[in-house]
Order: structure tokens, then sequence, then C-alpha cells
């Protein structure tokens, strides 16, 4: 298979699922957590002594309720899913060993047997227990002869790791069911310690005052869909995954003023803004507004972002303020597929919904039109060039275009062509009149508004397209995502698929990328993750140009030319003439500016904005003028001990006020602890002295001191 164009170079992990109880594991250096319908196992990087993402299971189709890791085989590990099923996993291969379905339940815990090879046993409900021998001439399904009819559901079960056969169930109610395999000398004995059986007193407890916890790691998971791995003997987090989705990922959108900012939105209920470059959450959207379809922010920096949902219409969330300041309801309780927000008049706001009508509002909830479909609408798109005209998908297979301007509720234009239900419209943003549709019938086709005509069908998806993403600088270039599972990237002149991405684990919904970084586009998907990809190996003989200082005719062109057959790529978007036209002003310096330009423009995010930080600072560029985040990347050696001494002040300073509670937030102790390991890295032996006196730890001080002097050493003493 030839290497995919398309590279990842960023991966969101979804957060740890609140639905089931026994939903996360570990085994040596690997933890594994589950999101709705994924696995993601961890391992830890012995060279940097932090875990990092290894490995996405994706086997299942529906939630997944329980994970044991194979006791006898680091590699194995047994998950079980809603739709009774089982399955045996290969971590080191990243294949299915072994499946199990139609289990008489739903798996609602799993447990390696401790004293057989490939044995695992399930259960669900309250019982009966099933012991399934994977391999071997025994293989199949058995039933444990005493373990059934308990009183309550079970939610978790373990089996002793030394006495063979002893089991212990946990169920729902809070009582706890024990069981000792048969021997000769003492009979079977339930333990049942609850409020509902008789109890049996539980074994005398010595009182031990001094009792601390055996230096382990505990794998934690958190309702908000954090994880941490807490080293109980350091009392610290090794890890700290904040919140993150728990399901379905629907839609993506970067923000119109900051390509840095992408919005997701979940099936969860919730809709985050994260930093792409740290891939961490900024901000989440209050409350659950039931299932999010899809997002759209407001034009330029007003800072909101629409949403329409599944059940409760639609709203606008003020991401500063933190709180809904409108809602729609004209949709009643029916669903709304798509939410556009026009980026030509910010006062309109077009919605589509199964009911089969797109509203078009104004921001304060004024109805200014409404279109009737014969059927479910599922998609909408506002003009990139004139700012009246709005395209729909619709279930009766075709594509409308409505005229805003005017006061008819009929379409200007009808597009009739595919076999199936049409979901998403997008307009090209470089070829007026140019649309495209995906649709349930596997196809994406290409529209000229300008000849009533479908200039070109692609065929290639195995299931309904999903995501559609016209590129902003290559007029010819557009990506789709299926629920095949794929990500195509299609060449429109020829009708021809260039890449084809198979990285996610489940359907594809949304894909984006932002005009100031046309070659990174964002996606997400059903598998709960956002993934970054770059594309700028699709446009290699531009970035060759660039760095050979070729003419501008070789790099930049006109939409005109550019979609001729066989024609090398060419920007024609409006970054890359900007970045023309401010080079063209320019008299010094213009070949730096405009690989710095470039670069940034080109590549993924994270790297390159460092990298010229550097290149800046080694060039003797003034120390003011360098940007905020600089610290928060690599720096040059001789700005190391300055920031760094700085950084540690700051921890010093900081009032407790400011970190009241919440988990995994920093103590005033734990801050103070921080910023004396970094002045004793940075050699200030004296401060790290003082601090640890403060903190009371005086064997440290002492053992350290004297290493500032044999006299400071004495002082101490004393």
């Amino acid at each position: 298979a030839n290497m995919s164009q398309v590279r990842q170079v960023g991966l969101l992990a979804a957060g740890c699922q609140p639905w089931n109880k026994d939903v996360c594991a570990a085994s040596g250096d690997r933890f594994a957590y589950c999101a709705t319908l994924a696995i993601y196992i961890y391992q830890l990087d012995h060279r940097y002594n932090e875990f990092k993402l290894h490995a996405i299971m994706s086997e299942h189709k529906k939630t997944i309720t329980a994970i044991s890791w194979c006791p006898h085989n680091p590699d194995l590990f047994a998950s079980g899913s809603t739709d009774n099923l089982v399955i045996i996993w290969n971590v080191a291969e990243q294949k299915v060993i072994a499946k199990l379905d139609s289990t008489k339940g739903i798996p609602a815990s799993l447990s390696w047997c401790w004293n057989a090879e490939d044995v695992v046993a399930f259960v669900s409900h309250r019982g009966p227990l099933f012991i399934w021998t994977i391999l071997g001439p025994d293989s199949g399904v058995t039933v444990h002869k005493d373990a059934h009819s308990f009183l309550s559901d079970i939610c978790m079960f373990r089996w002793h790791t030394h006495k063979k056969g002893k089991v212990v169930f946990g169920h729902i109610d809070g009582s706890l069911s024990i069981f000792h395999p048969v021997s000769v000398q003492s009979p079977t004995k339930n333990h049942y310690t609850s409020s509902t059986s008789e109890a049996v007193p539980p074994p005398t407890l010595t009182q031990n005052q001094a009792f601390s916890l055996p230096p382990g790691h505990a794998v934690c998971c958190f309702l908000d869909g954090g994880v941490g791995l807490y080293d109980m003997g350091a009392k610290k987090w090794d890890f700290l995954r904040d919140l993150g989705h728990v399901e379905t990922i629907f839609d993506c959108k970067f923000k119109p003023d900051d390509p840095n900012l992408l919005a997701t939105a979940s099936f969860d209920g919730t809709i985050k803004v994260w930093d792409i470059n740290t891939l961490t959450a900024v901000y989440t959207s209050p409350g659950n507004e039931g299932v999010i379809y899809s997002l759209s922010w407001a034009p330029g920096g007003l800072n909101c972002i629409a949403g329409g949902t599944s059940r409760n219409g639609a709203f606008i969330w003020n991401v500063q303020k933190g709180k809904i300041i409108q809602r729609f309801n004209e949709h009643g309780t029916n669903g709304i597929f798509c939410i556009a927000w026009s980026h030509k008049d910010s006062k309109r706001i077009a919605t589509c919904s199964s009911d089969g009508f797109c509203i078009i509002r104004t921001i304060d909830g004024k109805v200014l039109h409404k279109y009737k479909h014969p059927a479910a609408v599922f998609g909408c798109d506002w003009s990139q060039n004139n700012k009246d005209m709005i395209a729909t998908g619709c279930e009766d297979t075709n594509v409308r275009v409505y005229y805003v301007a005017t006061s008819s509720d009929q379409p200007l234009k009808v597009f009739s062509g595919h076999t199936a239900k049409v979901f998403h419209v997008k307009w090209s943003p470089l070829r007026e009149g140019i649309l495209c549709s995906g649709s349930d019938d596997g196809t994406v086709r290409i529209w000229d508004y300008t000849q009533d005509a479908c200039i070109s069908i692609l065929s290639g998806h195995t299931a309904p397209v999903r995501g559609l993403m016209w590129n902003t600088e290559i007029p010819y270039l557009l990506i789709s995502g299926s629920w095949d599972y794929t990500i195509k990237v299609w060449d429109t002149r020829e009708g021809t698929c260039v890449d084809t991405v198979y990285d996610h684990g489940a359907d594809v919904y949304g894909l984006t990328c932002h005009p100031s970084r046309p070659f990174t586009m964002a996606s997400c998907s059903r598998d709960s993750t956002v993934r970054l990809w770059s594309l700028t190996a699709l446009v290699t003989p531009v970035q060759m140009n660039i760095l050979a200082d070729r003419s501008w005719e070789e790099i930049i062109g006109n939409t005109d030319c550019a979609v001729e057959p066989g024609t090398p790529p060419l920007l024609c978007g409006k970054v890359s003439r900007g970045i023309r036209q401010e080079i063209e002003k320019l008299t010094a310096n213009s070949r730096v500016k405009k690989l710095r330009w470039f670069s940034e423009c080109l590549s993924p995010p994270g790297g390159s904005d460092n990298l010229w930080n550097l290149v800046a600072v080694i060039k003797g560029q003034d120390d003011s003028l360098l940007p905020q985040n600089y610290c928060k990347g690599i720096m040059h050696l001789k700005h190391l001990i300055k920031f760094r001494t700085s950084e540690a002040q700051e921890l010093t300073t900081v009032k407790m006020s400011k970190f009241g509670g919440g988990i995994g937030v920093p103590t005033k102790e734990e801050r103070l602890k921080e910023a004396a390991e970094i002045h004793l890295r940075l050699g200030q032996i004296q401060r790290y002295c003082e601090l640890m006196v403060e903190l009371g730890e005086w064997d440290k001080a002492l053992s350290i001191a004297p290493g500032v002097s044999v006299k400071y050493w004495k002082k101490l003493m004393q």
C-alpha cells in the first residue's frame, strides 16, 4: 500500500465514560480506560518517564461495558459491550484474538481467571457467572455452578489473586457476596455484608493509627471524563488528563479570528473549545443541552457559538461570559441537524430540521423565512460570495438554493441526481456558483449553479458521506468523511480520489480547516476523537517553489488557471494573496518574512511558531518583542534561568484563594515544593533551603545547606 500523503499530527483523546463502573484497568507499565465506543491504552515511555497514548481499540460498535487485563499475558485484555459481545484484543499486534458474541446478557463486569491461562469470566444482571475458555480442546462457555440467583444486580466482581476459585461480587445495592470454593474440611459459605440480608460479622480490624498507603499507582476516572494516574506513595498525580468528550463528536469548527481554537459539539450535550497547540480544553458550555448535532461560530471576534440540538432547539453560547444568552424554539422538539451563522451578515442564523423546515431568523429571534421542504432537511450552507444565497440538503435526495432577499419561499434552483438522502452541502470558497453535496448513496456531487448542472460525481466511499470541506487555497481540492470510517481527498478537476485516510475507528462526521492555516485539517468522529492532519504533502511543489525563491507565478495563481487539468498546484486564496501584498510592501528582509509567513500558513500548529521565535533570538531580536507564550515552549539557553526563576517566584507568591478545591489543583505546599525544585535545578541553593524551611522539611534544607556555605549550614543548625 502506498503511504498516505495526509499525515496525522495531533489527536485529542476522548474522556472516560461515566455510564459503567468496570471501565479502567492496568497492567505493568500500561493502563487503559473506556470511552463510550473506544478503549485508550497508555504506556509508560521510560526515556521521558511519562505516559503516552500507545493504541486505540475501536472494535466495539455499541457502548463498552467492562474491561479486564490478562494477568498472565500483559498484551491481552478482554472487553464487553451492550450488544452482548466480548472481545479479546492483543495490544502489541493491535488486533482481535477472539470474539464471543451472543452472550446471554450484557456483560456488566469481566475478570480473567488467575488460576487458568486463557479463561475469562463475565456476569450480567443477577448472574449466573459464565466462564469462557478461549482456546484449547475445552473451549466454550460454562456456567459457574454456585454463583447465581443473587438478590441484587452485579456491577463488579473479582477473583482472589492467591486463593484459587475464591470470588467476590459487588452489587448495585451496596452489598458484597463472597464465594469460597468447596473443600473437604469446610463447606461453602456465602458472606453477605449488606442491609438487605443476614449479615456475618466482619473480621476484627486492628486499629493501626499510622496507616499508610502502599507504594503503588491507582487509575482514577472522573464523571466529567477526566482520567488520572495517582502515585499513592508520593501522593501526587503522575498523569492527569482533564475533561474530554465521552461520546460521538458530531461537529468541529475553528474560531474565525483564531486558528488555534477549535470548538467541538458532542452527543454528550456539551460544546468544548480546545487549544490545538496544547490539545487542552479551554472552555466548556454550561449544563447539558441533550445531543448537540451542529455548531457554528459567530463571525469575526464576537466570541459566541450557536448550537443545534436533537430535542431542545438551538441556542447561542457566549464563550467569554460562559452562559447561554439566547434560545430558539421554532422547530419545537424536532432535531436540528445543522446550524449556520451567516458570515457575511452577522445578524442572521439558519437552522434546518427533521420537521422539513429551513428557518432563517435574526439573532434576537425574529423569523425572516421558513422554507418548507417535502421531508427532513439535514444540511444548509450560506454562499461565501453572495450574502443572500443559501443551499440546503434534503431527505428527498435534492439540493435546493434559496435567495433570502426576496419574499418568495420557493427555491431558485433544485438540483436532483442523488439516489438517497442528501446530508451536507458546501459552497466553494474560491469558485463562485460551485457547490458540493454528500449523500447516503455514498457519492459526492459537484454542482455548477450557473450551468444548472452536476459537473462531477465523486464515487469511492462505501457508506453514507457526512463531513465535507473545500480547501480555501487550492480550488479543486475537496475532502469528504464517511460512515465507512475513511477520509478521502479528491481532485475535482478529474473527479479522482488522490488519497484515502483509514485512521479513524468509526464514522467520520465533521471536517474543518482555518483559512489562515489551510493545510491543517481537523476531523471528528463517532470514535470520540478529534484528529489533526497535515495536508501539506498534497502541495509539495508550492512548498519547493517558496523555498527555492521562485517567481510568484509559480506560487500564486488565479482560480481559472488553477482548475485547468494537469496544472501544478497554485495558491488562490485570500491568505496567500495577503502574504504576497505584505511582502511586496517590504523593502528589506523580505525573504525571511516570506519564509516565516508561509511556514506558519503551511505548517501544522505547535512547532513552527516556536522555531521562528528561536531564530529571531539568535538573530539578536530584542527580548521585549518576544510573544507572551514564548516561555511555554522551547526556550533559548540564555533565557532559561531568567524565565524559570520568574516562574518559581510566581509559584511562591500565588495566593491560596486562587486554588480553592478541584481535583488535581495544586495545594500551596505543592506549589512551594515545585518552586523549590526549580530553584535547586537553577543552582539557587539558598532559596531552595529557605522554601524547605518554610515547608517544615528541615532535614532536606540541612542536607543541601553546605552547598551554600558551611557558615550558612551552621546558621540553619541553630
